[in-house]
């Protein structure tokens, strides 16, 4: 039952579902609903990921595709103030790495890195957001007994927003923009590591982030996303919120 407190900053405040729009709840059941399944591989949708040397792609297992109602929560939480959002999604993909633990627990203890992001986005968003799921998945991690530890130690130099660009728009982009500062190597060199982001999309992120935590010395072994953008091109437009869902929500 809602508290009257909540239904007074309900007022003053009015909120609505990230991703469908029914009133009176930042994240509602059907919507945090597409984000509880069971993890899949969705690496095969990058070839970037393959290194071509007959081991196969990185590993990356996420949770949603990254259309309609998920990717619109995912745009307003990173680019629209939805920071109410960061305990929903740290949760769905502290879930996520507990399931998959079974995966990683070879390469135990772990680093957990996340995708760095720009000093424009940081002071915009008031910090990385993908922080808050790199937290989540070392927390599903040890909840399933594997060792695992937070380690933000990618930079990002200059470059504009990865939002709207392809894939060789995105590699142009990250290209020497990514690195681990001296200091830092200490914290990844001879470790197994796995990267948290939180779309992939053409893995351009991904594979600019192995290379900077390779060249430090560390072993990317696999990723984690919330989400996956279908096909290697552009992400598509989002489309109008569906009707439907949101009667379903409401009732």
């Amino acid at each position: 039952m809602a508290s009257p407190f909540r239904d007074l900053l309900g007022l003053v405040l009015p909120v609505e579902c990230a991703g469908c729009g029914v009133d009176d709840l930042a994240w509602c059941p059907s919507c945090a609903g597409r984000l509880a399944g069971t993890p899949w591989r969705c690496d095969t949708r990058v070839p970037r990921l393959d290194r071509m040397d007959g081991r196969g792609p990185l590993p990356v297992w996420t949770l949603a595709d990254c259309t309609g109602d998920v990717r619109r929560a995912i745009i307003a939480w990173k680019d629209r103030g939805r920071a109410d959002l960061s305990a929903a999604f740290s949760r769905a993909i502290a879930d996520q790495a507990r399931q998959v633990a079974d995966e990683l627990a070879a390469w135990a203890p772990i680093v957990v890195v996340p995708a760095p992001s720009t000093a424009a986005s940081r002071r915009r968003r008031g910090g990385n957001l993908v922080d808050t799921l790199a937290s989540g998945v070392a927390s599903g991690l040890r909840a399933a007994a594997v060792p695992a530890e937070v380690a933000p130690v990618l930079h990002r130099a200059r470059g504009g927003d990865q939002v709207g660009l392809g894939a060789r728009d995105r590699a142009r982009n990250l290209a020497g923009q990514l690195w681990v500062p001296d200091r830092r190597t200490r914290d990844v060199a001879g470790r197994h590591i796995v990267l948290v982001d939180d779309v992939l999309t053409t893995g351009a992120t991904f594979a600019a982030s192995r290379r900077a935590l390779e060249r430090a010395g560390g072993v990317v072994v696999a990723g984690l996303t919330l989400a996956s953008t279908p096909g290697s091109g552009r992400p598509p437009a989002l489309p109008p919120r569906s009707a439907v869902h949101t009667s379903d929500a409401r009732g």
